[in-house]
């Protein structure tokens, strides 16, 4: 990797902060590697937000801050300090998501540090190769309710979210409305999976955003839910959802199951302002240290 002189700053700044912590590093478990292809179709959707006059956020742009080649994402991340990191896939047709998870298991095979993640769809044989997944040493499942235009509720899906909740596998859910409401987006049909299915582990990807209360509450009912917090709080999202100050408090006493999440690279701003954001909520350093590695390092046994 060739480190700018911004580059080697910027890491150097944000060693910086999880070494005020007081922690060996961080864990972000909402990162993005992908097959090369669909990673330039992802970023050509982000390229378009703010062209689209139809589109989610029209007038909105949303650069990719760090559109590098793998490798240097990857090493990029080492200098971060990121101990612990996701290849988060997720597919948006059926017949999509065994390929990806193929692609995925591969990725981790050359990629120290990488949390080996899968995904699914409702479709035939999805209960065969998610059992695959899970019996192949998956640590982390993804799931994009919005992308997928899926309901969670979908029957095809009822088997895995049993087999994911008896495994105890983490699944990291957009399952919120942001930036655009899908048709089975919303607490609605999380909390009616929740109803099912007590003991699984779902983590609410963007906190929820824009309906953070909510998915408080859904985090408050069950205690294994949990929330992530990919691109809460930073200047670019507040502009667009902000946090509720009310809610400060029931996000500070759910401080345990609270997990950093960055949407890396994937970001319209710099790795460090989504840290910064966390600290300017001024919950105390005991919250960030658990924000930013302990709850992760103890969900993923890698402490």
């Amino acid at each position: 990797m060739t480190t700018t002189a911004a580059a080697a700053d910027e890491a150097a700044q944000v060693r910086a902060f999880w070494g005020r912590l007081g922690v060996p590093g961080l864990v972000d478990v909402h990162t993005h590697f992908m097959p090369e292809r669909v990673l330039e179709k992802v970023w050509a959707y982000f390229d378009a937000v703010g062209i689209d006059a139809e589109g989610p956020m029209p007038g909105v742009e949303w650069p990719i801050t760090y559109r590098y080649e793998e490798e240097e994402r990857v090493a990029l991340l080492r200098e971060f300090g990121v101990v612990g990191f996701t290849s988060m896939l997720y597919p948006h047709k059926p017949g999509m998501a065994e390929w990806l998870n193929g692609w995925g298991e591969d990725f981790v095979a050359r990629t120290e540090g990488c949390l080996r993640t899968a995904t699914f769809f409702p479709e035939a044989g999805v209960e065969g190769y998610v059992r695959r997944a899970v019996e192949g040493g998956t640590r982390v499942f993804k799931s994009h309710v919005q992308v997928g235009a899926y309901d969670p509720n979908d029957p095809l899906l009822e088997p895995v979210w049993g087999l994911l909740a008896e495994a105890g596998i983490p699944v990291v859910m957009h399952c919120g409305s942001g930036p655009m409401p899908g048709k089975f987006t919303g607490p609605g049909p999380v909390g009616e999976l929740l109803e099912r299915h007590p003991r699984l582990r779902l983590i609410v990807a963007h906190m929820g955003m824009p309906e953070y209360a909510d998915f408080l509450d859904l985090a408050e009912r069950y205690g294994e839910v949990r929330l992530d917090t990919t691109m809460s709080f930073t200047d670019f999202s507040e502009r667009i959802s902000p946090f509720p100050p009310r809610e400060l408090g029931r996000l500070r006493d759910l401080g345990d199951r609270v997990l950093l999440g960055s949407d890396f690279p994937n970001i319209p701003y710099g790795y460090l302002h989504q840290l910064e954001s966390l600290e300017r909520l001024q919950l105390g350093e005991e919250w960030l240290r658990a924000v930013c590695y302990e709850n992760g390092a103890r969900l993923f046994g890698l402490s």
